[in-house]
């Protein structure tokens, strides 16, 4: 039984849709019933996912001027996609230097990728979608297009949901099996693109999508799209950063220890040729690699966790332990938007670090990893806890957490 409670009564850990609770953003199903019924599944057409009211509790959309002013800046990823006479250009961003189309001039769009972390009205409607595990979902992309603008026909290899955020869309998506593309192309657009469901989404409007589920949206007039989407490493990229991790390993393995050597080796006429007796003995060795679920699982959430390569974290001001405790004891703390966090039974990970806490420490990093805050009161109760308040602060340093600021009254 823990001592300290993990949870406070001014910041207590909800989940942004209750497994159970039917919900608007998923068209009246419960989280529980559309993972069951759609999820990797089938598509989801849901009218006013989002209400006109929700949609300003979140400060949401960001303005189209906003967005581009996105695809200006270095630390954000940004393309611009573009067809013109049945011809199709793509560039990649920063475009600070050279200028966006006018948005006078149809068939465009610009693609801003992670938006969710550098905006934090696109960071809460993420939120939103938390009933799918932190390991699998990605970040937001907003899609601007001028009218007449879209990506092509394609598919996409993870699920996602296509939120309408400004404007209107036409939607034309298809079960078909035939996913072949069209060759020589600077994008993947389906070749034989066979529309079997059409839509024309308005704001607040959203189109759940599966894995390799063909869709094609075309902008009517000026439009904003949001995607929330889900990571979905292939296994073959999984393999072989596991096989980097494994290597990492061995330096503690005594298998593996001294080096190859071959003392029954006669002299050969054939000196070009592979010895047998070389390949036998790494052979054995490798023979003897094993792994468990336990390291696996560490693997992942080492992996899983790691912040992408453009991400750089914003380092906060300094301050001195005691006093980064007195106020995180007074104002609590937030996770960054950057910064990734999973845990098990027995690990907590967080931005590609591992960590082994004890179980009641564990138990509260778990909490604040599935919250994302700690109220004050929360860190208040805690505080006492061995290394906790060294760790966050190490953490705040980084820039991988900050103070939640003084209490509004």
């Amino acid at each position: 039984m823990n001592e300290v409670p993990l949870y406070a009564a001014d910041g207590g850990v909800q989940p942004a849709l209750p497994a159970e609770r039917p919900a608007q953003l998923l068209g009246g199903l419960s989280p529980r019933d559309f993972m069951r019924t759609h999820w990797q599944k089938k598509p989801l057409l849901i009218r006013q996912a989002l209400s006109p009211e929700e949609m300003r509790a979140l400060h949401f959309p960001l303005s189209p001027e906003r967005v581009l002013a996105l695809a200006e800046r270095p630390d954000v990823e940004s393309r611009l996609i573009a067809q013109s006479r049945g011809r199709w250009t793509f560039n990649h961003g920063p475009f600070d230097e050279r200028p966006l189309p006018s948005r006078k001039t149809r068939n465009w769009s610009v693609l801003v990728q992670g938006a969710n972390l550098v905006e934090p009205a696109v960071e809460a409607l993420m939120q939103r979608f938390r009933f799918v595990p932190d390991a699998r979902l990605d970040d937001v992309m907003i899609s601007f297009a001028t009218d007449g603008g879209g990506v092509g026909p394609h598919f996409d290899s993870y699920d996602v949901f296509l939120l309408q955020a400004h404007g209107k869309r036409h939607w034309r998506i298809s079960a078909q099996d035939d996913l072949t593309l069209v060759p020589d192309l600077p994008l993947k657009i389906l070749a034989n693109f066979q529309p079997e469901e059409e839509f024309v989404l308005e704001p607040g409007d959203m189109l759940y999508l599966p894995p390799h589920y063909a869709h094609d949206g075309v902008a009517e007039g000026d439009c904003m799209t949001y995607s929330i989407g889900f990571r979905s490493p292939s296994y073959r990229e999984l393999a072989g950063h596991f096989l980097g991790f494994l290597s990492q390993t061995l330096e503690d393995d005594p298998n593996f220890e001294g080096r190859y050597a071959d003392p029954e080796q006669k002299p050969t006429a054939r000196p070009g040729e592979l010895p047998a007796a070389m390949v036998k003995a790494l052979a054995q060795k490798l023979n003897a690699l094993r792994w468990t679920p336990e390291l696996v699982g560490e693997f992942l959430g080492a992996y899983l966790s790691e912040p992408k390569d453009h991400v750089d974290f914003v380092t906060q001001p300094r301050l001195p332990l005691a006093r980064f405790t007195a106020r995180a004891r007074k104002e609590g703390i937030v996770l960054d938007a950057r910064t990734q966090a999973l845990y098990d039974a027995h690990r907590f990970w967080i931005n590609g670090d591992t960590f082994e806490p004890s179980g009641t420490l564990l138990a509260w990093l778990s909490a604040l990893a599935d919250a994302r805050r700690a109220s004050a009161a929360t860190v208040d109760a805690a505080a006492g806890l061995p290394d906790l308040m060294d760790t966050l602060h190490a953490w705040y340093e980084e820039g991988w957490l900050r103070l939640a600021g003084p209490a509004k009254r």
